[in-house]
């Protein structure tokens, strides 16, 4: 047993057997590699990483290998959730080096942690060979190591603005400028299957979510065609979990037939709001349905005794990729009885398999009812039948050696999921999803926060690591939303406090953006911005985002102020290559034309805000109050004859208050 024994990452556990001397990142580590003038090997990875476990049982558990490993190097291993700073600042040297980046991630430094050379995954016969290469290399050219390694942490250390151009935008925004966007994006569609016209296929939220306020603005079918094409195949495919509910992290193929079975809380927090925004737009109820089923796989398999929600499910049981999921004809036929025939000419069941090696996976094109229609096995009592046969199969399923739990809790992430509650909760209305983010967010407050400051991760009952600012900027949005279905004025004010405290310790006032690190935290080789959006949108989008909402409820000049600098240096890049950055475009739709803002006074505020939160209105915000309120947008505001007054605002100017949520609409649509 090494030194990961006493770690409580999950990812470091599952090695701390290894007969590889793994340290933790950490002074121990580094400080050994300069006294012993030794290489550094970091290998990055995280516990529900499929590869990752491959390459521990094929090399990390092997003794011969191990020991080469020992012999040349200070090797320590990084969970990349747990330390996302460690990770972007050696992901981001890989790829200079020209290698593509992923996980595991094998990066070789100097005993000073500057890096020189990385690879991901590697056969045993490879990995060794390149282990004695680089020893070879670091005691016979180790001047030569030395100057890579130098100009890899120029180009890490290079200022994003002059890296990437960025300039203030003099254009104003336009409607011009979103459909230049729209049709930059276009061309990467996949307008066949949904998604985009790539290989694997990842869900991508933050694309959905600027197609969602595109549309709104411009009533684009184009753009509504494609966001419904899309949504429905991830909801039917594959990458949904038929039997238990939950989304996969991504689909291999470009069908999204075949997942990468891990399901991480990050996509499920985010495909939460896009779906409900979705359902607000459409009432499609497959998408209600993905919803609750969702929400329900969430709390029986994610869900804390502590109050937080866990990271991640592994994408292998018992060895077997996605073993947890997939079925042989026989067991379904056992399990489903009466109903095996039916159901297999639904989800194309054979004794070959669907897949490979004779599993089949479940997995749908277009809507169950229409796909047994077209298969001749439709009737009035279809639908009882085919959710009680996937209940079935769902109980069943339990009898397994259930994947691997990722039980640390990340603040960033469950931010995610408060938010993906609220917009739930806007959208469906039901209480008991409410009460579920709010006792979410009482767990971040109580448990993950100290003095005005977060915490980033959380395991048996302790919180650590100084949080980063992707953990700040989901709390705050989440703290936001939360005000916003609960007109709690605690929350603003706890997202206003980190707000403050986020600008005071991450805010670079030379380029305008946040650093991903506290300035009190620990220094690494580089002091990384996080700019562009991806599976997760980029911290310094959801930032911007959060300057906008909170600037326009608190009516804080400087907030707005600062976000708007941010998004006019990304100009650039909205219309170069939006893909990249569609987090920030949904931010561009949000002031290409005025936010309405919203505010309820009277003793129904919390019924007209629920009802007023079933219609899809993105470019809003919303606040209310029982009484009175000191907040700027309630401030002499009043009920009107007794009953609960609606003011429909722009820019702080209000027309007359009305007492129908229907009124408050009519005034909406004259704008």
């Amino acid at each position: 047993m090494n030194r990961l024994s006493q770690q409580t990452s999950p990812y470091l556990l599952q090695h701390a057997n290894n007969p590889v001397d793994w340290y933790p990142w950490g002074e121990e580590a580094l400080t050994k590699a300069k006294t012993e003038n030794k290489p550094i090997l970091v290998s990055i990875g995280y516990s529900a990483c499929h590869w990752c476990h491959v390459m521990e049982r094929e090399c990390f558990e092997k003794e011969d290998i191990s020991a080469v490993m020992n012999q040349h190097f200070v090797c320590i291993k990084v969970d990349r959730e747990e330390r996302p700073d460690v990770d972007a600042v050696y992901m981001d040297a890989v790829q200079a080096m020209g290698v593509r980046g992923g996980w595991p991630l094998n990066v070789f430094l100097l005993p000073d942690s500057k890096p020189f050379y990385g690879v991901t995954y590697l056969p045993p016969q490879n990995w060794v060979q390149l282990l004695k290469s680089i020893n070879d290399a670091y005691n016979k050219h180790y001047k030569e190591l030395v100057d890579s390694a130098d100009g890899f942490v120029r180009n890490m250390v290079a200022s994003e603005t002059e890296k990437y151009g960025l300039v203030n935008s003099v254009n104003p925004h336009s409607l011009e400028e979103l459909d230049l966007m729209f049709e930059k994006l276009k061309q990467h569609f996949d307008t066949q299957k949904g998604g985009m016209d790539r290989a694997p296929k990842f869900p991508m939220p933050s694309i959905y979510k600027f197609l969602l306020r595109y549309y709104d603005i411009s009533q684009n079918p184009e753009a509504l065609a494609h966001l419904e094409l899309s949504l429905n195949r991830i909801a039917l495919g594959g990458i949904y979990d038929h039997a238990g509910g939950g989304w996969a992290r991504y689909s291999v193929d470009d069908e999204w037939f075949i997942p990468h079975f891990e399901k991480m809380l990050y996509d499920n927090a985010q495909l939460l709001s896009i779906y409900a925004e979705a359902y607000s737009l459409t009432q499609n109820p497959l998408y209600s349905a993905r919803i609750m089923e969702t929400i329900h796989w969430l709390k029986n398999e994610m869900l804390s005794p502590d109050g937080g929600f866990y990271s991640a499910l592994d994408a292998d049981s018992e060895g077997i990729e996605g073993k947890y999921y997939i079925w042989t004809e026989e067991e379904l036929k056992d399990t489903l009885k009466n109903d095996f025939e039916w159901f297999s000419k639904l989800y194309n069941i054979s004794k070959r398999g669907n897949w490979e090696h004779g599993y089949n996976h479940l997995h749908l094109t277009n809507y169950a009812d229409e796909t047994a229609k077209a298969a001749g096995i439709f009737d009035e009592q279809f639908s009882g039948r085919y959710q009680d046969a996937l209940y079935r199969l769902s109980k069943r399923r339990e009898t397994r050696i259930k994947p691997g739990l990722d039980d640390k809790i990340l603040a960033s992430w469950n931010g995610l999921l408060i938010k993906g509650l609220t917009d739930c909760y806007r959208a469906l209305g039901d209480d008991a999803i409410r009460e579920l983010a709010v006792q979410t967010a009482d767990f971040i407050f109580n448990k993950m926060s100290a003095d005005g400051k977060l915490w980033h991760s959380y395991k048996a009952g302790k919180p650590t690591i100084t949080a980063f600012l992707e953990d700040y900027a989901a709390v705050i949005e989440a703290y936001a939303g939360l005000y916003q279905v609960t007109f709690n004025e605690a929350w603003l004010e706890r997202a206003s406090q980190l707000a403050d405290y986020t600008i005071a310790q991450f805010y670079d006032e030379t380029e305008g953006f946040f650093y991903f690190t506290d300035a009190s935290g620990e220094s690494l080789i580089a002091r990384k911005k996080e700019l562009f959006d991806n599976v997760i949108p980029a911290s310094n989008s959801i930032m911007a985002h959060n300057l906008y909402i909170l600037g326009k409820m608190l009516d804080r000049e400087v907030y707005l102020n600062l976000s708007e600098n941010m998004l006019s240096k990304m100009n650039k890049i909205l219309i170069a290559d939006v893909q990249w950055v569609t987090n920030w475009a949904a931010l561009y739709c949000l002031k290409t034309v005025p936010t309405a803002e919203i505010a309820i006074v009277g003793e129904d505020a919390d019924a007209m805000r629920k009802d007023f939160d079933r219609f899809f209105i993105p470019n809003k915000i919303v606040m209310g109050t029982k009484t009175s309120s000191d907040l700027p947008l309630l401030q002499n505001r009043s009920d009107t004859d007794a009953k609960t007054a609606v003011y429909v605002c722009y820019d702080k100017t209000c027309q007359l208050p009305v007492t129908t949520v229907e009124a408050a609409l009519d005034q909406l649509a004259s704008i």
